[in-house]
């Protein structure tokens, strides 16, 4: 029989609404489960056992009274460090915010909060959430619990590492350039990017962010299973004020015609062998579905990447050289050096191109998705990197940055995305695949992501070896 820890999120609800079992000692168990594995990876980086058991016994007290309590009814959840939860810190990983307690909870941890989820812990980011790879000055390092030697993913490192170890069914990552897709793809995860306006989304203990962030950065959840992915999201795309760019949009549309653009190399990316093998699995699991499936080119993606980063980069440069400084966190400083480097300090004029560009580009991928609603393509052109690979050299800096266009692109085009992971090599390295829709069709995203993973292995949490 499975401990409660290991439980998919859907089946926790279920034995929770029947009162099978109580939230009390739900929460009892993964007590449990992060002291034995969390030392080990460092995913969660602070949790306070006895607020656990009384926001336990809390939802016990609402069940017992006869309260439909939600649909993650007692679901242990994880939320990033970055995000505004009542009484935490908002830290992203930076000592600089390590007082910084949130007064009101961010309103995607409020949905949570309001569809019944158990909150475990706070997980670890890279300073500034501004790396694919999770260490930092103030909480250290994660570590990813398949094989310490490969990066956990980042900047939601923390939150795939302890997905991926049982802390937790469904994990809370923010995605402006892969931060979701990413650690899910290298902790053997599946992971939402969700279309910008789905997921509301604000903190109050900072300003709101520039133009660039809010086009792009958004909140989405991380699970073991299509299933839980979804039950996530829908939990977390409620409609809350606080945020101007929530959209009321139906989160099921009229279904779309079952046809995929496989592209193995987009842009003329040199996509690895591992990569393109996973590719051909994943579209043969979706033949076997009834996908037809053509092998094509598909859309630019290295013109909407370059844009990206010229507004990521913009927002960031708004007082980043003083932040930098008093952080003193060398990880940080170099990988803002190199971005730098990619990157030149735009004019207003090139501001403005880049969002008249955004417009034309945004035109040329609805009408490809007009034809190809779904686009089957890589996560990276390779495995999940070596561990800190990007800081140990310019060289090696480039080489993930270059890897890194199909985490890049999507997001300046307010595009969802789901990494799906298709098997774990005998080496302990997950490999996987990226689904792109349309905007607001995750339905069509989750629909061929669950025909993906339905062939391939049923997914249990990892002990850290």
């Amino acid at each position: 029989m499975s401990e409660l820890w290991e439980l998919e999120a859907w089946e926790i609800a279920e034995r929770v609404a029947r009162k099978d079992v109580s939230v009390e000692h739900i929460a009892e168990t993964v007590l449990e489960r992060i002291g034995a594995v969390n030392h080990k990876i460092n995913a969660v980086v602070e949790y306070r056992p006895e607020d656990i058991l009384e926001q336990a016994r809390a939802l016990d007290a609402r069940l017992r009274n006869g309260e439909n309590i939600g649909p993650l009814a007692g679901v242990p959840v994880t939320t990033k460090v970055n995000v505004d939860q009542t009484g935490f810190a908002t830290t992203n990983g930076v000592r600089l915010q390590k007082d910084l307690i949130a007064g009101e909870d961010n309103p995607v941890v409020a949905n949570l909060r309001k569809a019944g989820a158990l909150f475990v812990g706070r997980t670890n980011t890279p300073a500034f959430s501004l790396r694919w790879f999770t260490r930092n000055m103030l909480h250290g390092e994660t570590l990813n619990p398949h094989n310490s030697d490969i990066t956990p993913g980042g900047s939601s490192g923390g939150a795939a590492a302890a997905t991926a170890a049982g802390i937790g069914a469904i994990g809370h990552g923010t995605d402006i350039a892969g931060s979701v897709r990413y650690p899910a793809y290298a902790c053997g995860l599946h992971g939402l990017r969700p279309t910008l306006g789905r997921v509301p989304a604000a903190n109050f203990t900072a300003p709101d962010r520039h133009l660039g962030g809010q086009m792009m950065a958004v909140s989405g959840p991380l699970a073991r299973s299509i299933a839980d992915v979804q039950l996530g999201f829908e939990a977390m795309a409620q409609g809350d004020h606080r945020d101007p760019w929530w959209s009321p949009v139906p989160l099921h549309l009229p279904p779309q015609p079952k046809h995929v653009a496989l592209v193995l190399e987009p842009s003329k990316m040199r996509t690895t062998a591992p990569v393109k093998d996973a590719l051909r699995d994943a579209a043969k699991r979706l033949e076997d579905a009834g996908w037809q499936v053509d092998e094509v080119n598909g859309p630019d993606m290295r013109e909407p990447a370059r844009l990206q980063a010229i507004l990521w980069l913009a927002e960031f440069r708004r007082g980043a050289d003083q932040l930098l400084a008093k952080e003193a966190d060398p990880d940080a400083e170099f990988v803002y050096e190199q971005m730098q480097r990619h990157c030149p300090a735009p004019s207003m004029n090139d501001l403005l191109d880049a969002l008249q560009n955004r417009v034309t580009l945004m035109r040329e991928w609805q009408a490809f998705f007009e034809k190809y609603p779904l686009i089957l393509c890589p996560n990276s052109a390779e495995p999940p990197f070596p561990n800190q690979l990007d800081v140990s050299s310019p060289d090696a800096f480039d080489r993930v940055f270059n890897a890194q266009l199909p985490q890049i692109a999507p997001p300046f085009l307010a595009l969802p995305g789901l990494a799906v992971t298709t098997g774990i090599g005998a080496d302990g390295v997950p490999i996987g695949v990226q689904l792109l829709a349309a905007r607001y069709r995750e339905d069509t995203l989750l629909a061929a992501g669950a025909d993906i993973a339905v062939h391939g292995a049923h997914l249990l949490p990892v002990d850290p070896a």
